[in-house]
């Protein structure tokens, strides 16, 4: 049976029609006022989406869109009304092509557009003037009158597993462009089967309140918000994805927020204060989940949280998978291990053949392959040769079953004489032992003879006098490595100023790649110094 976002919203709305599903900030809040919110059932979302679907479903009709065509969707994705036209465009009929307002470059919308075959497109109200060349028709993403909806009929939507829901896009960019990421009504289906496990209530007898993860627009949020609407949940929009611990405690004692979902980053923020603040430490420790997602915690941010009774849990995926894995949680040693969700169909490869003797080690390399019979594996044109979708993240399996993540095939790289090198590890190593001194860092050196690691700073500090501390309080650790993976001198460090090394678009992750493509001719001069 295919399930949808659509047919969760129906079914859900029939469960809990006077439950709150959202709350959302009150339009007279201001600066020095503690927030508050307004609340918005399942019956009124269900009323809402449908108004915007018929007023989408008039409007791109009388443009003579044809249903089941892509429509592009180009908004912020952060907010209550952002849902509706998400979710009011799909109703209508149509496939929404989704970007996020982090794609600033109309012409990269331009050509995203013509390559999913595109008939529309409903834009944020911040481009409105800078979207004359648009190859097809635009419309501003307003709401409509209800009035003025009521009475038009809606579409049946009968679509079969192989029929097109959404159309997302890769976070990172390949020659200056994301990838498309179509995603089936086959894919869909497993992942509202896969976020109702994720999302599933730790305590039964009370509603879970959550927060906004991340944009809509992205896999992250939508999967989450399909497994809140599953258990009748409810939603807090924050003022800003990177809130504050005040705001975070603030929604907690009067939004009534008992589980956190985050991307890494920022809640390494909240676990950072919290070493110096009991209250917000107390209550972390007090919520029912703490979910993070998007790349790895520190080992210490981690080891930090367990030791202190924050009920962690790490939710592994990626846009062209959705989630994938969920951590063990709880107290005991194989709480952070990562174990594949319930129906999926998985296989872990090993990226070096087996030892001559046959032994085992839990040691070895593994990568996550999904298999083409998974519900869940991509489009075909994101497979390999072999029909199936190598994700290029490795993992180790110290227990049967349950997986440690050690990076992705690319935060391996090989020495010139095809050593491989962990750039994670030196990478963890350095914000672990210099977590003061380096804001961010990437490690970088493919087919060199050893790794050079890019720094932006965290103090305002000479150059020189930096790199030298950055080798003294990471001699112990590069001292016990191997000759080809150690930076043991300060010509193999380099700072550059912050937010300068290239990110992926969403989740502000550093690309290893773009940073060893854009510092080519510093490293050749490395390099060539160093020989």
């Amino acid at each position: 049976m295919i399930k949808s976002h659509l047919s969760v919203l129906e079914t859900s709305a029939t469960l809990f029609p006077l439950s709150v599903a959202f709350k959302t900030p009150t339009v007279n809040h201001s600066i020095g006022q503690e927030q508050e919110w307004n609340s918005i059932t399942y019956r009124q979302f269900q009323r809402d989406v449908e108004t915007h679907a018929r007023y989408w479903a008039r409007t791109l009709a009388n443009d003579g869109v044809k249903p089941r065509s892509v429509v592009g969707v180009w908004i912020g994705g952060f907010t209550y009304t952002d849902v509706l036209h998400i979710y009011g465009v799909s109703r209508a009929g149509y496939i929404p092509q989704l970007f996020s307002l982090r794609l600033p470059n109309p012409s990269v919308i331009y050509e995203l557009l013509l390559r999913a075959n595109a008939k529309a497109l409903i834009h944020d109200s911040t481009f409105a003037s800078t979207l004359g060349d648009c190859p097809v028709p635009t419309h501003l993403a307003t709401s409509p009158e209800i009035k003025d909806e009521e009475g038009a009929l809606l579409p049946l939507l009968e679509v079969v597993e192989e029929d097109i829901a959404f159309v997302f896009h890769t976070s990172g960019s390949t020659s200056g462009s994301p990838k498309l990421v179509p995603c089936s009504y086959r894919w869909l289906t497993c992942a509202v089967h896969k976020s109702h496990q994720v999302s599933e209530p730790r305590n039964p007898r009370r509603q879970d309140v959550t927060v906004w993860m991340g944009s809509m627009c992205h896999i992250g949020q939508t999967f989450m918000l399909i497994g809140s609407l599953q258990h009748g949940s409810c939603v807090i929009q924050p003022t800003t994805i990177a809130f504050s611990s005040e705001e975070l405690m603030h929604m907690v004692h009067v939004g009534g927020l008992n589980r956190l979902n985050q991307f890494a980053a920022f809640l390494a923020n909240h676990l950072r204060k919290s070493r110096n603040d009991a209250k917000l430490l107390s209550m972390l420790a007090g919520l029912d989940e703490v979910l993070y997602s998007g790349l790895p915690l520190a080992r210490d941010e981690e080891e930090w949280a367990y030791a202190n009774g924050i009920p962690l849990k790490n939710l592994f995926g990626s846009t062209e998978c959705g989630a994938m894995m969920l951590s063990v949680g709880g107290k005991e040693r194989n709480a952070p291990l990562l174990r594949p969700l319930e129906g999926v169909v998985y296989d872990f490869r090993p990226i070096a053949p087996a030892p001559e003797q046959g032994h085992q080690t839990t040691a070895r390399l593994l990568e996550l392959v999904i298999l083409a019979e998974s519900a869940d594996c991509p489009d075909v044109s994101l497979r390999h040769d072999d029909g199936n979708f190598h994700t290029g993240d490795l993992f180790q399996e110290p227990a049967p079953g349950m997986y440690i993540f050690r990076g992705r095939d690319d935060d391996w790289i090989k020495s010139e004489n095809s050593l491989r090198c962990d750039t994670k590890a030196i990478e963890d190593n350095a914000r672990a032992t210099c977590g003061n001194l380096i804001a961010e860092c990437v490690v970088v050196g493919s087919g060199r003879p050893s790794p050079v690691i890019f720094i932006e700073p965290a103090v305002d500090m000479d150059h020189n006098k930096l790199k030298k501390e950055i080798i003294r309080k990471t001699r112990h650790f590069h001292s016990r490595r191997y000759l080809h993976e150690r930076i043991t001198s300060v010509n193999m460090i380099v700072i550059v100023a912050p937010k300068t090394l290239p990110r992926t678009a969403t989740k502000g992750n550093i690309r290893r790649k773009a940073v060893e493509e854009h510092f080519k001719d510093q490293l050749d001069q490395i390099y060539g110094r160093r020989q």
